[in-house]
């Protein structure tokens, strides 16, 4: 696997455990603290693949850390648990939490939590991109639109004649139709 993970429990004996269970999954480095305070401190400071937070913890909850972590950082978080109620469900998923985790923890449930976590994670930056290349694509559409309009205007032709001078006009001067649209949108 070779990524770097962060754990954070109370519980020394937690930690222990668990560290060893991720170093048989091959993660390569394993960081851990005891209170959620040192994990976001941690986290911003060793930028980790992923992280387990504890939900109860001394000085700052799981569940807040994890929201200080993603305001800063998009990581999978996932959360370790004794039991949990529809309220620390509900806050779990506003802060973006990826998975539950319940004490005790099985070696057997780790792996798929985290291999979903991640992929889930990964799959959401794809998305991201998606949408910013669309957006991009929809503000190109809205340059160009308008310099045709200009074209048609200015010159009194068809719309379909405007963009076939335009299509011209960036093939020869080896740009992009976006290109072209802002330097007659400049020209006015």
């Amino acid at each position: 696997m070779g990524r770097t993970i962060l754990i954070c429990d109370d519980e020394p004996i937690i930690r222990t455990n668990l560290k060893a269970m991720l170093a048989e999954l091959g993660f390569e480095e394993v960081l851990e603290c005891g209170n959620g305070k040192r994990a976001v401190e941690l986290a911003l400071g060793s930028f980790p693949d992923m992280a387990i937070l504890d939900v109860s913890m001394p000085e700052m909850d799981g569940i807040t850390a994890a929201a200080e972590i993603r305001r800063k950082l998009k990581i999978p978080i996932m959360l370790l648990t004794n039991a949990y109620d529809a309220a620390t469900v509900k806050r779990a998923t506003e802060s973006g939490i990826a998975a539950f985790l319940t004490k005790p923890l099985r070696q057997q449930d780790l792996l798929p939590a985290i291999e979903m976590a991640l992929h889930h994670a990964e799959e959401i930056e794809d998305l991201k991109e998606r949408i910013d290349d669309l957006r991009e694509t929809i503000e190109n559409r809205k340059i160009i639109e308008k310099a045709k309009g200009m074209l048609m205007e200015k010159d009194r032709i068809a719309e379909a004649d405007a963009y076939r001078v335009m299509q011209k006009m960036a093939m020869d001067k080896r740009k992009s139709l976006r290109q072209v649209a802002d330097g007659i949108l400049k020209a006015g």
